[in-house]
């Protein structure tokens, strides 16, 4: 009798924390607010090397966290969010590069949020928590990179909301970013990208649960919560994908005749609502998705991606075929304004079926471009 083929050992992560912005030394944010303490949740793989040139800031989409890949105990069945990208002999492989995933702020995920407790009131932040911007939250992660003795990144990864931090890292902090790579993101939201925030925003708020954002001692919005996960998830697949997983096929076998949800793909989104309720803040939603509205690199006439310190900054713009929620015109547009710069432009659109998530999902060409990306630059740099 054969013996069983041993399994590969888990790569085990640790989250951590880091404070900092303590009273009267807080942090201003856009809105001219100020904040202070700030913690920030974030997690490291790999081994920063003796120059401190090797580490890679992965930046996570609105609702991520900075669990990206590996496990955080042994007894965990599902591995961080990018896990097919990110470890030991991946694309952006941990043996070579320190990666480090931080939560942002605004989350509810470790980080300073509406769900955290207000230290000069002892009670939660919830509606009471300053708005914060794209730019806020860069700011509070520059501290953390500052804190770890990085001055300079190999390389900034992100997509969706975190390719927006991508993109605001390399016009606030130019001379700190070696490379960039922004998947699947804007530089500016459009109106229909608004506008589908604005309907899961009022979802939430039309709970009577939510109770005007102080909800943290009862239930709580979950079925708003859901609704606008609903929302959302429909914006992050696309019409291809959801007539090859789920077409008109029924859920039950026969028609209901009532409202119960005959279609699989209702009960799909029933899934996903449920699920996002288990896991993640209806403020933090609110709060997340409006930063991504603020989110504005063309404002006042202007394009902050036009600037001659961002001429030494590689990048390489990755837009997918079918997401429709940040379409292929508008990475296009990011190359475009960063050309003027005469900055090492690579851009390329990947033909996937399966919508805004497929910079989510195992895609070969999408790890061939960015582990190439991330060697050249090694190269390129002399970094060991």
């Amino acid at each position: 009798m054969s013996s069983p083929t041993p399994q590969p050992a888990k790569l085990l992560v640790k989250r951590q924390f880091y404070t900092f912005a303590e009273p009267p030394q807080t942090m201003q944010l856009d809105s001219g607010a100020q904040l202070g303490p700030i913690t920030l949740a974030y997690e490291t793989l790999g081994k920063l090397n003796q120059e401190r040139s090797n580490a890679v800031l992965i930046l996570h989409a609105f609702s991520g966290d900075s669990h990206v890949a590996g496990y955080l105990t042994q007894e965990d069945t599902r591995p961080g969010w990018w896990d097919s990208m990110v470890g030991p002999g991946k694309a952006i492989d941990t043996n070579i590069y320190f990666v480090v995933c931080i939560n942002i702020l605004g989350s509810c995920a470790g980080s300073t949020g509406p769900a955290s407790i207000n230290p000069a009131t002892g009670d939660f932040w919830a509606l009471t928590f300053p708005m914060v911007t794209i730019g806020d939250m860069v700011r509070a992660q520059k501290h953390l990179i500052d804190h770890l003795g990085i001055t300079k990144l190999l390389s900034l990864v992100g997509g969706s909301v975190g390719g927006m931090q991508v993109l605001q890292w390399c016009v606030d902090y130019p001379h700190m970013v070696r490379s960039a790579i922004p998947l699947a993101t804007t530089s500016r939201h459009s109106a229909q990208a608004i506008a589908f925030n604005e309907v899961a925003r009022q979802a939430i708020m039309a709970d009577p649960a939510w109770n005007m954002g102080d909800y943290y001692n009862g239930p709580g919005p979950t079925h708003g919560l859901a609704v606008a996960r609903m929302i959302g998830h429909v914006t992050y697949l696309s019409d291809e994908a959801m007539r090859e997983k789920f077409g008109r096929r029924l859920h039950t076998g026969s028609l209901s005749f009532n409202f119960s949800g005959d279609f699989q793909v209702e009960s799909y989104l029933h899934h996903q609502g449920k699920k996002f309720v288990d896991r993640f803040d209806a403020n933090s939603l609110l709060y997340i998705t409006k930063a991504a509205d603020y989110f504005d690199l063309e404002r006042e006439g202007g394009n902050l991606l036009i600037n001659p310190d961002l001429a030494a900054v590689s990048f390489l713009v990755i837009s997918f075929s079918s997401d429709w929620l940040y379409p292929t015109y508008q990475s296009k547009n990011i190359v475009s304004a960063l050309k003027k710069n005469g900055s090492d432009v690579s851009f390329c659109e990947i033909d996937a079926q399966w919508g805004h998530d497929a910079f989510l999902l195992p895609n070969a060409r999408l790890h061939g471009l960015i582990s190439g990306f991330l060697a050249r630059m090694r190269h390129e740099h002399s970094i060991q």
